[in-house]
């Protein structure tokens, strides 16, 4: 509870710092996907606890219970991974000053962006089948109010929902209020039917003996109802080689993914381009985010939150004022683990619900941006199947790879895996590469 109540602190500052210096766009800031390959591949070199299989890979051992006797242990790995995290911090600060952020952004064309935001929204299948399968009738229940709001009444205005206009002096009859809360009414209702169900001991969801051991010791009755996080509380981030390793990769990943998604929020939005001073500062901000988040001890920095940008399509809600409400939040529930950690009982299958959804609108648009090209030109139709078909190949691959990659020196193995095994980066590097070396 107390470290997800500090990575709420981090990420509600840093959507401050982006929504009022940086790209100034309305994007909410959080622990990104592309910080979790990295850690991961970091953590199973550290985990004392480490056991190696019949294939010789290292399997990292995790303590479930809530009086864990393996704290020093585990509070070294943490700073080791914190360290990472505050080195992809200081490298997207040194991106941003540089302009390398703008200058990418304005070489990225239709055929750079149409596969990497399909990659984007097509790299969480797994992790939303994953939370689906815990009851496919609640994730069901609720893409099926989602897409009734957003999609068959997203014209419906309710007469009794009327916005006042302060500068026209005005008032329309009513506004699109279902299309407005087209996510938070289902998510909402979905979870007071999940709430029905558990009150009256109706079992629904399907989790693994892991799974529900997991959410039994991450109980939230011992954590203080008031803590202001602040820097060094689990002591001071480790540097390390392997951190730094981890941390180049961690940086250049959410750095994709940021660009990607200030050009996702602003096709869905209907905004201009956005110019490349402004990508700058906003890789700046997630820099600073992703400082402070190290500062504080987290397992991840901060990045552009691509759900809540889709979020923000479907709604087509493009407020910075209630992005800054939802920075606020963050922040009050930063401060009270108790608070945060009752966000760990929303079910499983909501979460699933909700990144289908969303995540297909990234996916959308990547389609989108098709038209802006010539699609039959052989040259155009290599690189985009090619540039996706490898970044969907090699991540698996090395997933299930019986040999690790091992080039002799650890540190550059857990370079090569963490960016490897990302596939927005592979999707942004091949694309970017063809589009900008082979002719046509």
């Amino acid at each position: 509870s107390k470290l997800l109540a500090c990575s709420l602190f981090a990420c509600g500052i840093s959507t401050v710092l982006q929504t009022t210096l940086g790209s100034r766009l309305p994007l909410v800031q959080i622990p990104s996907f592309e910080y979790l390959v990295p850690a991961m591949m970091l953590s199973s070199h550290l985990s004392p606890g480490a056991s190696t299989n019949r294939n010789g890979t290292a399997m990292a051992s995790t303590c479930l219970v809530p009086h864990c006797r393996d704290t020093g242990s585990w509070a070294d790995s943490l700073r080791e991974v914190s360290g990472a995290v505050l080195v992809s911090g200081m490298i997207q600060l040194v991106l941003g000053v540089s302009g390398v952020c703008g200058w990418a952004a304005q070489h990225c064309g239709p055929m750079v962006l149409a596969p990497s935001l399909s990659i984007i929204g097509l790299s969480a299948y797994k992790e939303a089948a994953f939370f689906c399968s815990t009851n496919w009738g609640v994730a069901l229940l609720l893409m099926l109010l989602a897409v009734t709001f957003s999609q068959h009444l997203r014209s419906c205005r309710l007469p009794f929902c009327a916005w006042p206009h302060a500068w026209e002096g005005s008032t329309e009859s009513s506004v699109p209020t279902l299309r407005t809360f087209s996510v938070l009414f289902p998510f909402a209702g979905v979870c007071i039917v999940c709430a029905i169900l558990s009150y009256f001991h109706i079992p629904w969801e399907s989790l693994d003996p892991a799974m529900a051991q997991l959410s039994w010791a991450n109980s939230t009755f011992n954590a203080p109802w008031i803590h202001i996080p602040y820097a060094g509380e689990w002591r001071w981030p480790l540097l390390t080689p392997r951190a730094l390793a981890v941390g180049i990769a961690m940086a250049i990943g959410c750095s994709m993914n940021s660009v990607g998604c200030y050009v996702l929020c602003g096709r869905l939005l209907r905004v201009p381009q956005l110019p490349p001073h402004a990508c700058n500062r906003g890789l700046c901000m997630e820099g600073l985010g992703s400082l402070l988040a190290g500062l504080l001890g987290t397992l991840g920095g901060t990045a552009s939150s691509i759900a809540n940008t889709c979020a923000t399509g479907l709604t087509q809600a493009g407020s910075l004022l209630s992005v800054q409400v939802s920075a606020v939040a963050c922040m009050v529930l930063g401060m009270s683990p108790r608070l945060a950690g009752l966000l760990t009982h929303i079910p499983l299958a909501v979460h699933g619900g909700v990144l289908c959804v969303t995540y297909a609108m990234a996916v959308g648009t990547g389609i989108s941006y098709f038209q802006y090209a010539d699609i039959d030109s052989g040259r155009n139709i290599f690189i985009v199947g090619f540039a996706m078909f490898m970044a969907l190949l090699v991540p698996r691959w090395f997933g299930t790879a019986l040999t690790p990659l091992a080039t002799g020196w650890v540190p550059l193995d857990l370079l090569f895996l963490s960016l490897l095994m990302v596939p927005v980066f592979l999707t942004g590097f091949l694309s970017f590469f063809l589009e900008n070396t082979v002719s046509g």
